[in-house]
């Protein structure tokens, strides 16, 4: 069965689990949440490097081999992906603010991107607007609040409705846009009530799918993943199974699944 872990400083990657799941169901997987450091959004480019090296090396201590590994993350693709790319052979997959098909799909050449303030100012996010989005206009919003909140409404199933409201008005979006693109992987989560106190003609637009799919395309191009692949049809292997990891204690008291902590201080 093929292995794949998602990385992210939070619980904000399983919007883009689900996705993955949903297209490779008998795969396993590890979560590995960097709670420790949430959010991301506040770190530092070398602080967030670091975790991702010692993440890796975590990896190869583990005694089951990983195939793939997915950084469910805008902040830290946008800070590490290309030096962590350097420091294993795993193929590994990051994830980009959906610019592009906002921009595609938008008749009021008007998108908005909301992300966390790292995202925002940095440089690739800025090229991704100048290539695919030239023809738009592009507002960008900030917020490391919805980060907190969409914490809370994973583990609870609740949300604090007068923050969020509050946070929405702080944004001030724009009447004009049609499309928002939800620049970090804990924003999907909040995505019913975020819709709840936004105009109904602006469209949210995440990047789940998208990685679902290039995460099953790098599979198929490993012959042994995919001769593996092809036997569990045959045998009706059932669905796969999900450990979680996590670098500190979830402060949320509610039932939730088993969570191994790990150390990614000093790896």
């Amino acid at each position: 069965m093929p292995h794949i872990l998602v990385f992210d400083s939070g619980i904000g990657g399983t919007s883009v689990l689900t996705h993955i799941r949903n297209a490779l169901p008998h795969a396993d997987y590890s979560y590995v949440m960097d709670n420790q450091l949430l959010p991301y959004g506040l770190q530092s480019q070398q602080t967030i490097q670091q975790r991702l090296a010692a993440l890796i090396k975590w990896i190869d201590r583990e005694q089951r081999p990983v195939d793939i590994i997915v950084i469910a993350c805008n902040t830290a693709s946008t800070y590490a992906l290309e030096s962590t790319r350097q420091l294993t052979s795993i193929p590994i997959v990051g994830v980009v603010p959906a610019i592009k098909p906002a921009a595609l799909a938008s008749r009021a050449k008007h998108i908005g991107l909301l992300a966390t303030p790292a995202t925002s100012r940095n440089v690739y996010t800025q090229q991704l607007i100048l290539q695919f989005a030239n023809e738009c206009r592009v507002d960008l919003y900030q917020s490391t609040k919805l980060v907190e909140l969409a914490e809370q409404f994973y583990w609870s199933g609740d949300i604090d409705r007068k923050q969020l409201i509050a946070e929405i008005n702080l944004l001030k979006l724009s009447p004009e846009l049609d499309h928002l693109v939800l620049g970090c992987t804990h924003f999907p989560i909040i995505a019913k009530p975020l819709s709840e106190f936004i105009s109904e003609s602006v469209t949210l637009v995440d990047s789940g799918a998208a990685i679902a799919r290039r995460v099953s395309t790098l599979l198929a191009q490993d012959s042994t993943v995919k001769e593996d692949k092809v036997q569990t049809q045959w045998l009706g292997i059932k669905k796969g199974t999900i450990n979680w990891y996590a670098t500190a204690q979830l402060a949320i008291p509610v039932e939730r699944p088993e969570i191994r902590l790990i150390n990614l201080d000093h790896e």
